[in-house]
Formats: structure tokens, C-alpha cells, sequence
């Protein structure tokens, strides 16, 4: 589990539910209509500028942020390097079996393609057309959120304005100008709650793990190059580290 995101969602939530409190109670600062208003419009925006293909799996989106992927930078370079030690000895086609059990779908592409023998150029060219379209499949969660943040406060907006239209239509009657200036409020407050709380720090956190995802199989792919080239194993591991990893002998000196 990600303790940075468990840690903002605590201190966020946390310190602005202790300041609702303190100000009077969080009975005063919920209300269903407002509630409705902003999360079901933005809800329905959200489905209506999107296909359904990429609204159904934000919720793998979800857990990606509180569950992600533990980065395997050093192990990808420890494997990589002794793929590397076992060509030179006993021959690239010596590979082929250890390709084939490569959980790693994207390293298990690499192999198999420089066990068959492909040319380098041709292999980082094919690589190279995964990784951008992995980067499409991975902005598209993103996409949606960052969205979903920009509809939250317009939704406030237009609720605030119903809030208001009420108001002024019962002006006549004192009891219902507090209801109505509830909702004019309090849509104002959720949108801009659920947009810099939730959906855009979503967006933001997704972007981040992509970043980093996408940076490892560079180095991967860097390591493939290197590997269906024949080249020393020390090369392919400076190669690899060339992505911003050091050596551990220079990174305990540091």
C-alpha cells in the first residue's frame, strides 16, 4: 500500500472534517440535494464525454494509486545482466525457454524477439510501438479524472445557481430561504472538494505511476537492445542504469 496516498487522504479529509467540526458540526455542511447535484451531474457528464470502455476501469484506477506496482528497477537489471553472462556462454537461443516462462509480458516480448534473431533496430522499433501505446491505454484513467475535476466545480456552480433561483422564489416564506441558501452553498463547497481532494490528485497520482512505469521499460528496453547485440554485460548494465540508476557501490557512497 502507497503510504503517501493513505497519508493525503488522512491529512486532507482529516484536517478539513476537523475544521468543519470546530466551526459548528459536519451535520451543517451536508446536504443530499447538494450532494446530488454535484456528484450526479458530474457523474453523468463524465459518462456522457467518455465511452463506456473507459469509464468501467477506474476503479482498477482506484487501487492502482493505493496499490502500486513496486518498482523492479534492480531486479530487471540483476535479471537482465545474467541473460546477458548465459548468451555469451551457451548462446542467445539458449534463452528461448527462459522467454517463453517471463511473466513480464513486455521483457517476455523483448526476448523472444531477439532469440529469433530480429535486428536491434527492429526490435526497439516494435518496443518502441508498445511502450506508446501502453502510454495512450495508461493517460486515459488520468484523462478521465483530471476531467471528472474540471465538471466537479462547474456542477458547484450550477447548483449554486438553483440554490439561488429557489431562494429568490420564496422570499415570501422566511423557512425557505435557509434550505435554499443551503444548496447554493454547499454545491459550491462539494464541487471544489471533490475536484482538488479527490479527482485531481487522482489524476495526478496516475500520471506519476505511468511516469515511472514507462521509465522502467526503457531501461528494459535499453537492456533487450543490449542483449540482442551481444554486447558485455557490464554495458548492458550501465546501459540500463543510464535511466537514473546507480550502481549500489556509488548510490551507499552518496
Amino acid at each position: 500500500m502507497d503510504i503517501a496516498t493513505i497519508l493525503g487522504i488522512v491529512s486532507a479529509f482529516g484536517l478539513v472534517g476537523l475544521a468543519v467540526f470546530m466551526g459548528g458540526g459536519l451535520l451543517f455542511f451536508f446536504n443530499f440535494e447538494a450532494f446530488l447535484i454535484v456528484v450526479g451531474g458530474t457523474l453523468g457528464a463524465t459518462l456522457i464525454h467518455y465511452p463506456a470502455r473507459d469509464i468501467f476501469p477506474l476503479f482498477r484506477s482506484v487501487l492502482k494509486t493505493l496499490f502500486p506496482p513496486p518498482f523492479q528497477g534492480e531486479v530487471r537489471i540483476a535479471a537482465l545482466v545474467a541473460l546477458a553472462t548465459q548468451a555469451r556462454k551457451e548462446g542467445i537461443l539458449s534463452l528461448e525457454r527462459i522467454a517463453a516462462d517471463t511473466e513480464d509480458p513486455f521483457l517476455k516480448k523483448g526476448l523472444q524477439l531477439a532469440v529469433d534473431g530480429l535486428d536491434a533496430n527492429l526490435i526497439r522499433e516494435i518496443l518502441e510501438t508498445d511502450l506508446e501505446s501502453a502510454g495512450e491505454r495508461h493517460e486515459s484513467g488520468a484523462e478521465v479524472f483530471a476531467t471528472m475535476g474540471g465538471y466537479a466545480p462547474a456542477l458547484g456552480m450550477v447548483g449554486t445557481l438553483i440554490g439561488l433561483i429557489q431562494m429568490l422564489q420564496n422570499l415570501h416564506d422566511p423557512d425557505a430561504i435557509g434550505p435554499g441558501m443551503a444548496v447554493a452553498l454547499l454545491t459550491t463547497f462539494y464541487g471544489a472538494l471533490l475536484a482538488n481532494l479527490v479527482f485531481l490528485p487522482l489524476a495526478g497520482k496516475l500520471r506519476a505511476l505511468d511516469r515511472q512505469e514507462a521509465r522502467e521499460r526503457e531501461m528494459v528496453l535499453d537492456g533487450v537492445i543490449s542483449l540482442a547485440r551481444g554486447e558485455n554485460p557490464r554495458v548492458l548494465e550501465w546501459r540500463m542504469r543510464a535511466h537514473g540508476l546507480r550502481p549500489p557501490g556509488l548510490r551507499k557512497k552518496a
